[in-house]
């Protein structure tokens, strides 16, 4: 029974980190296109999918690094129970 729930939480972090990845790609690229059409530039897309880019980077270098945090904490407080 515990595999199976370390399995769905697995699945449900590799989940969140692809929503944090393709969400600001997506918004900044859709920006782009509309700002480009508007005005017509359509060389601002690239700019804007990188800005996209670098916004997913972050938000999942802060995700895992709360999660890694969290993991310690647990960890430290095992250690101390078992003591």
């Amino acid at each position: 029974m515990k595999y199976k729930k370390n399995v769905y939480q697995s699945f449900a972090l590799i989940t969140q980190f692809g929503i944090h990845m393709i969400v600001p790609i997506l918004m900044c690229t859709m920006l782009g296109v509309y700002i480009g059409k508007k005005y017509d530039m359509l060389l601002i897309v690239a700019p804007l999918f990188v800005i996209g880019a670098l916004a997913g980077f972050r938000n999942i270098y802060r995700l895992a690094k709360k999660i890694y945090e969290q993991e310690s904490d647990r960890d430290t407080r095992n250690v101390k129970k078992t003591k």
